[in-house]
């Protein structure tokens, strides 16, 4: 009786661990999802998303692998540049598992593989630099460290696609010092600054009495340039005025009577000269020799003086 319950008993526990196999057989695979099924031990083959059934106790999924872009944390480590000050860095890695089949088998951890290898890739990439330089130059930093975890991509089945450096950390120190180095070196920029607006001040204000100077030269220059215009403008004016005077004189003499009419005007300016030679309006002035009136009006006669018309000459000397 007891050997019966017992045996209903085992019977009972292996049709529900069979039944329960069964069920564990059924996989359904979600998207960027990848599961690795072994074989008795062996790989088996790669299951991409959807429904999937296996081998009740010969197969078995032994890895799971998220294909989807990951983030890993880069835990703070201490590196000495190459002017030995110790300085705290730590990072995130981007990456994504491209082959399920070398990530389960390639590599016991790919994640913590990942972070060894970039600590280890920092530190030595710092150790050649400057402290300066590791501040300036981390894009070059980033570069390397993924240039160095691109090597392992097919070994372990991953693919990198960036590393960024989160903090450079250094001693409280130095900090102070760089602090004082950059208040130093902004003073200097000030100065140097102050120094060149001065500089361009006294240059500029050089420039304007410069260019004031010169405008004044020029004005004057001008000014003089338009005096002496103007004078030869009048001086023009005067001589072809004279020379049209001239000419209607020259006419008038060659016209009737014009000899005449001209006597008698030279008679009147000598006369009219005479009259002013004297001091008072009461002074008298009398030729030397009053009697002879006829020679000295002879004298003032324009038959001695031989005016000949332009056109007339012009008509000779051709």
């Amino acid at each position: 009786m007891i050997i019966n319950y017992i045996s209903q008993g085992v019977l009972g526990i292996l049709a529900i661990y069979t039944l329960y196999k069964f069920i564990q057989s059924i996989q359904l695979v979600p998207t960027q999802k990848a599961y690795i099924v072994e074989r008795l031990g062996k790989y088996q083959k790669t299951l991409g998303p959807g429904f999937h059934a296996l081998l009740p106790f010969f197969d078995q999924v032994k890895y799971r692998q998220d294909l989807k872009e990951e983030t890993i944390e880069v835990e703070p480590q201490e590196c000495f540049t190459k002017d030995n000050v110790k300085v705290e860095v730590d990072g995130v890695i981007y990456l994504s598992v491209t082959d399920p089949v070398n990530a389960s088998y390639g590599i016991t951890n790919y994640r913590f593989a990942a972070v060894q290898l970039a600590q280890t890739t920092t530190r030595s990439i710092i150790g050649t630099m400057d402290l300066d330089d590791t501040f300036e130059d981390r894009a070059m930093i980033n570069k390397e460290v993924v240039s160095v975890l691109a090597e392992m991509e097919q070994a372990w089945g991953i693919r990198v696609h960036r590393y960024e450096i989160k903090n450079i950390v250094t001693p409280r120190t130095i900090q102070n010092a760089m602090e004082r180095q950059m208040t130093a070196e902004r003073e200097r920029r000030a100065t140097i600054a102050k120094s060149e607006g001065v500089k361009g001040s006294t240059i500029n204000d050089a420039e304007g009495e410069k260019r004031e100077i010169i405008n004044v030269s020029e004005g004057e220059m001008q000014r003089r340039i338009n005096e002496a215009e103007g004078v030869a403008q009048e001086i023009e004016s005067l001589a072809e005025a004279t020379a049209v005077s001239i000419e209607q004189i020259a006419e008038a003499l060659n016209s009737p009577k014009g000899k005449e009419a001209m006597q008698m005007r030279l008679a009147e300016k000598y006369i009219s000269q005479l009259s002013k030679l004297a001091d008072d309006k009461n002074d008298i002035i009398i030729p030397t020799d009053i009697t002879n009136y006829d020679a000295i009006m002879a004298g003032l006669s324009l038959d001695k003086i031989s005016i000949v018309p332009e056109k007339e000459s012009a008509k000779n000397s051709g």
